[in-house]
């Protein structure tokens, strides 16, 4: 799907307008913004220090909000549900008439999402799920994320000793991202082809984390590692750099996504063999779009674009997924044309002609 189908105020002026004053049809008055007329969107990070939520999410997020008129106001979890929790409260207490939430924990945030939506403030489960079935669910689709991370690497190890370095257990994502691995390595690990030697999940996908379990494993492997799936790109680095200690960068593949500028040049310099590439900006925009129409009409299935999603939990909640992009050597100029990244960066350390991207 893309992105710009899933826009939803890109012919919907009016309720643009109404979204700005007036009443929602939960019956909660709106607040006028400080700049005059405009619905308050609150946004709750759950870890604003890592790169791409500040970097490309919020402008894109905060760019939406105020083409539509309204405003922008946030908090930082830093990776405390309990915070974050807390925050949800005082957002609404600054005015906030729609919550968009990228959740620390989707299970330990569901009280508070609900207190919220049942005051009359709908919400946006963004990027991560949150099983309520009142909530408006957007992001990529990470199923598919999962599926082409494991193409990729099966492609170049389709025998051998596996590692699944797995996100924070407490996100639903790292379980989308390993059923999406097992559609393409499953059959193959039955047979006996692929040995799963380590499968983890990461507290709080910290790339220190996914460094030393990657080390414990190559110590108690003798270094005999094939290759390594890598949930995203922050934990690939640490994965990096464990292999690198042991004269293995390069020689093992490993996954990732995300496409952080570290990464794509672990991409360009071979160490990582593939990122996947979510256009965090398309993202950001649509959930700001959404969260402006939900100011005017909380009900999240009335969102264009919007279709129902079975989560894991049973519920069935108003979902839009956006598609990925599979990042390797051999198109790292599609991330340049973007202006997601520059060659100074990108090409950092590579040999000049040793990837077109990089001549």
């Amino acid at each position: 799907m893309k992105a710009r189908k899933i826009l939803v105020l890109a012919a919907a002026s009016a309720l643009v307008l109404a979204a700005c004053g007036g009443s929602d049809s939960s019956g909660s008055d709106t607040t006028a913004a400080a700049s005059g007329g405009g619905c308050k969107v609150g946004v709750s990070w759950n870890n604003y220090q890592e790169e791409r939520w500040a970097k490309w999410d919020e402008p894109a997020i905060k760019a939406a909000i105020e083409a539509a008129g309204g405003t922008y106001v946030s908090s930082d979890a830093k990776s405390s549900a309990e915070t974050q929790a807390t925050n949800l409260e005082n957002l609404i207490s600054q005015g906030a008439k729609a919550l968009i939430v990228l959740a620390q924990d989707g299970e330990a945030i569901k009280p508070a999402v609900a207190s919220a939506i049942q005051a009359g403030v709908p919400v946006v489960a963004y990027d991560r799920l949150i099983e309520d079935p009142k909530a408006l669910y957007l992001t990529f689709d990470n199923k598919g994320v999962g599926k082409m991370e494991a193409e990729e690497i099966f492609t170049r190890v389709p025998k051998g000793n596996y590692v699944i370095v797995k996100g924070n257990k407490a996100d639903a994502n790292s379980d989308f991202l390993r059923s999406g691995m097992e559609e393409v390595i499953g059959a193959a690990v039955k047979a006996g082809d692929i040995k799963i030697v380590s499968e983890t999940y990461t507290d709080n996908w910290d790339p220190k984390n996914a460094q030393a379990t990657m080390e414990q494993v190559l110590t108690a492997e003798n270094n005999k590692v094939d290759a390594v799936l890598s949930e995203n790109d922050g934990m690939a680095g640490g994965v990096v750099a464990a292999l690198e200690a042991q004269g293995l960068a390069g020689k093992v593949p490993v996954s990732g996504q995300d496409a952080e500028q570290a990464a794509l040049n672990r991409v360009a310099l071979g160490t990582q063999a593939l990122t996947v590439w979510k256009d965090a900006r398309e993202l950001g925009k649509a959930a700001g779009e959404a969260a402006m129409a939900l100011c005017s009409n909380p009900d999240a299935s009335a969102i264009s674009g919007a279709a129902p999603f079975t989560t894991p939990g049973g519920n069935q909640i108003s979902s839009i997924f956006l598609k990925p992009q599979a990042i390797t050597q051999d198109n790292l100029n599609t991330v340049l044309d973007a202006g997601w990244t520059d060659s100074a960066t990108l090409c950092q350390g590579v040999k000049a002609g040793s990837v077109k991207a990089c001549p």
